[in-house]
Parts: C-alpha cells; sequence; structure tokens
C-alpha cells in the first residue's frame, strides 16, 4: 500500500498553458478553453504546510487606516482621469487593452509626458519598438519632458533595474505580453511568463507607491489576450476601443477598484496626436439647414455619459429576390426586428421589398435598445421620403407588440439633447421632469410614434389583402 501511494504522488500531471487546466493524462485538445497543443506535462509539487511567521505591519481597526495614500493623482488628461474615478492612485496597476493601431501607445506617451514632473518622474518601457520610434512620435504629438525617461527592454530583470535607477512615480509598460523573465521556462507571451512579469511589476508598484500602466493585446474576438488571471491581479483594466476608419476613441472601464465602471472617456485621434472631447457629440451629428427623409436623432448613454447621436436610413426598389439589409455602427438583428415591426404594427409594407442600408454618423455605435424609436423613424421616413420635423429626438425601446416602452436615463438624455438646442422629443410614456421650454410628446405604439410624419407626404403601401381604393 505505501509502494502505491509513493508511486501514486511520482506520477505525472499535465496543464493546459493557455487557461490553467490540470489533467492526470496528455490529451491534444484542452477540454476548457478548446485549444489545440497546449497541455503539457509539469512536475507534481510536494506537499509543503506553511507554520505561522512573523507580522510585518500589525491589523488596525478599518477606521485608523489612513486612506490619504490611496489618494488619486490627476494625470494631465481629463478623460482619461474621468474613467480611472479621478486620476491614477498610488500603486496601482492599470491594464490598457485595445486593438492594433487604436492609439494606446499615442495616449499612454501623451499620459506619460504630462504626469512627468521632477519629484514623480515618468519611465516609460517600450517592448515592441525601438526607442528612437518612440522618439519621434513623442516629437510629431508633443509629448517631449525632461524628467520623462525612456528604455527599450523586454528582459524583466532589466525593467526592475531600471526602476531602481530612475524611481519613477509612474512606469507605463508597453506591452506585457512583450516582456520575459530569464527564470521563466516559455515564450514571451505565454501564461507563466504574463503571470511572473505581472506579479513582478505588481509587487514593485505596490511597495514603491508607484502607478504602473501596462498595455495588453486582444484576440481577433476583442477579449484580452493571455490568461485571465492578468485582469484579476491588476487594479484597473481599460478597453481601448474605436473604428480605425473613424476619428472617435472610447476607453472604457471593465474593472476599476477606486471608481465606477460604468464611465467612458471620448478621445478624438488625429495628425498630431490624441485630445480628449469633453462635448463629443458634435462628431456624432450632421448640420443641415432643411430636414432630410431617412434621418433620425436619439440620445445614447456611454456609461453615464449622454451622447446625441444621428441615425441615417435608405431604402431603394432592389433587383435582387433576396433584398439587401445593410447596416454599419448599429446591430443588424435589432434593425431586423424593428423592420418586422414596421411592416406588421406600424402597416409599411413596401419595406420587405425594398434594399435597406442603415448607418450611424462619427463612428459610434449603437448597441443599447433606447435607440429602436430612432431606427424605426428612420426607416419610416426613408421608405416615405418624409423628412422628421427639425429639431426633434427620438427615445424608446420598441417591443414586437409593436409598444414604445421605457428606457433608463430619460431625464439626462433629454437634458443632453436641451443642452444642444433641440427643442422637441419623442419619449415612451412617464418621462419624469422635463427639462423646461423642451415639448416632449409621450408615445405608447409605434403608431403613436408614426404620427409626426407629415401625412400629406406620407407613402403608405396597402397590405395584401386589403382595399386599395
Amino acid at each position: 500500500m505505501a509502494a502505491r501511494t509513493k508511486s501514486t504522488k511520482d506520477r505525472p500531471s499535465y496543464r493546459c498553458t493557455e487557461c490553467g487546466w490540470q489533467t492526470a493524462k496528455w490529451l491534444g485538445r484542452c477540454p476548457e478553453c478548446q485549444a489545440w497543443g497546449t497541455v503539457e506535462e509539469y512536475g507534481t509539487p510536494a506537499v509543503r504546510t506553511t507554520t505561522p511567521g512573523r507580522v510585518t505591519t500589525s491589523a488596525l481597526p478599518i477606521g485608523q487606516v489612513d486612506g490619504r495614500q490611496a489618494t488619486a493623482r490627476p494625470t494631465g488628461v481629463p478623460e482619461l482621469d474621468r474613467v480611472l474615478g479621478g486620476g491614477l492612485v498610488p500603486g496601482a496597476v492599470v491594464l490598457v487593452a485595445g486593438e492594433p493601431g487604436v492609439g494606446k501607445s499615442t495616449l499612454l506617451l501623451d499620459v506619460a509626458a504630462k504626469s512627468a514632473s521632477a519629484e514623480r518622474p515618468t519611465l516609460y518601457v517600450t517592448g515592441e519598438e525601438s526607442a528612437s520610434q518612440v522618439r519621434l512620435r513623442a516629437d510629431r504629438i508633443d509629448a517631449l519632458h525632461d524628467h520623462l525617461y525612456l528604455a527599450a527592454e523586454t528582459d524583466l530583470a532589466a525593467v526592475l533595474g531600471h526602476l531602481d535607477a530612475v524611481k519613477p512615480g509612474l512606469l507605463i509598460l508597453d506591452s506585457v505580453q512583450t516582456v520575459a523573465s530569464p527564470e521563466i521556462d516559455g515564450a514571451p507571451g505565454g501564461m507563466a511568463q504574463v503571470r511572473e512579469v505581472a506579479g513582478a511589476l505588481i509587487r514593485a508598484s505596490k511597495e514603491r507607491g508607484m502607478a504602473t500602466l501596462l498595455v495588453g493585446h486582444v484576440t481577433k474576438d476583442g477579449a484580452i489576450a493571455g490568461p485571465r488571471l492578468l485582469e484579476h491581479l491588476v487594479d484597473v483594466v481599460l478597453h481601448f476601443e474605436g473604428d480605425r476608419h473613424a476619428r472617435l476613441r472610447l476607453v472604457r472601464g471593465i474593472k476599476n477598484r477606486y471608481g465606477a465602471t460604468d464611465e467612458v472617456g471620448c478621445f478624438e485621434l488625429h495628425d498630431e496626436g490624441i485630445t480628449g472631447l469633453a462635448d463629443p457629440s458634435g462628431l456624432f451629428l450632421t448640420r443641415r439647414d432643411e430636414p432630410v427623409p431617412g434621418t433620425c436623432l436619439t440620445v445614447t448613454l456611454e456609461g453615464r455619459r449622454p451622447l446625441v447621436a444621428e441615425v441615417q436610413s435608405l431604402t431603394v426598389d432592389s433587383q435582387l429576390p433576396s433584398p439587401r439589409r445593410t447596416t454599419s455602427g448599429l446591430e443588424t438583428s435589432r434593425v431586423s426586428m424593428v423592420l418586422a415591426v414596421l411592416e406588421q404594427r406600424g402597416r409599411i409594407a413596401a419595406l420587405g421589398k425594398r434594399d435597406i442600408y442603415s448607418a450611424t454618423v462619427g463612428g459610434v455605435k449603437l448597441s443599447e435598445p433606447a435607440a429602436d424609436l430612432a431606427i424605426a423613424l428612420a426607416l419610416a421616413s426613408a421608405a416615405s421620403d418624409t423628412p422628421l420635423p427639425k429639431n426633434l429626438v427620438a427615445i424608446g425601446e420598441v417591443g414586437l407588440a409593436g409598444e414604445v416602452r421605457r428606457v433608463t436615463g430619460v431625464q439626462r438624455r433629454l437634458a443632453e439633447a436641451h443642452r444642444l438646442g433641440f427643442t422637441h422629443a419623442l419619449v415612451p410614456s412617464d418621462p419624469g421632469k422635463v427639462p423646461p421650454g423642451m415639448k416632449v410628446l409621450e408615445v405608447a405604439d409605434m403608431g403613436d410614434a408614426l404620427r409626426v410624419l407629415p401625412r400629406s407626404r406620407r407613402r403608405e403601401a396597402p397590405r395584401d389583402g386589403e382595399d386599395r381604393r
């Protein structure tokens, strides 16, 4: 029996290098994360027991703990401070992830220059570019500072050595997947390497009271690359998103131990760098002297921030047996649902036989249900070739029964529309307090909403079986 126990203890085990799933036998594909060729053998660790040790700091009542050490310090970029909850907390570790070319390095280089000072210098470590390439970007965006230090390193020991030499108040590492420790087996970016690099930098940040910004890669699906353990280790996770063909960039908080996670920062990327947008609604609107058929305005909530956005639709006669349905910035499934409601509940039969194109302006993506009413009115306006009244915004979710449902934050949305000069709004029932001087029409279903289209120019196709006289 003793020999059997010993052989069982010495039996090799296998672990997935991607997700950490363990098994007693080798498999070609990990059943947990479905990755091929990632299950590798590793030795069974010996069983150890930990004895109580000397306490480094005594436990205190929570009321006696000094909270001033965790006060956030502004970065010099207000839009980023909004998402972080006021700024960077000393000792905090922030993971910034985003697609290639979205502007992560440009934003963080700007933050590095604006945060640097004689008392708290900034160290920018690049593992993907040379120091001269980063210097050229700094010249272009005017991110030069005497106390901004730059190093090109991919070795963890060298990065820790730079911390001893510079003693920075802010460390920026671009990116965490390019740095490796020679004491750990595996290629840079692997599970073991990312865990070791992140753990060493987190320990250094907490011991020195140094804020750290880590740049992370994303997969083709948009998720943060590497083990999920990395997101659990850091204090803040930010996602940098935006269409590379548009100027708008959004920094969205996914995890934040020091503030709210429903804040969004808006930036504009241009040739001279990246700048924050305190009032980004102008990017999503098209100013016209006269209203155009197929356009409708709505107010979307990005986190806590209301943004006025424009929905555009175009319908043309189709030459195909199956008409086209093309969307940009809108969810195709929601547009298809609204089309079905318009045809069945709004009695607009002409939409089923026409090519339909729907899009937003300025690269904004509308995914919340509050934009359903604006989508429906834009489609109805395009089908009837009738423009909606000027200075009108539409807010509401459309149900399959044709009802217009209530959404959250109606008062904030109306206040933002009123601030930008809009005087009329279509909203669900019971909108709450209405801004003074703004005319609000409460609609219960699609029939009420479609009455805002002028009947003199409305073209409604009769449904099959109805009297055409």
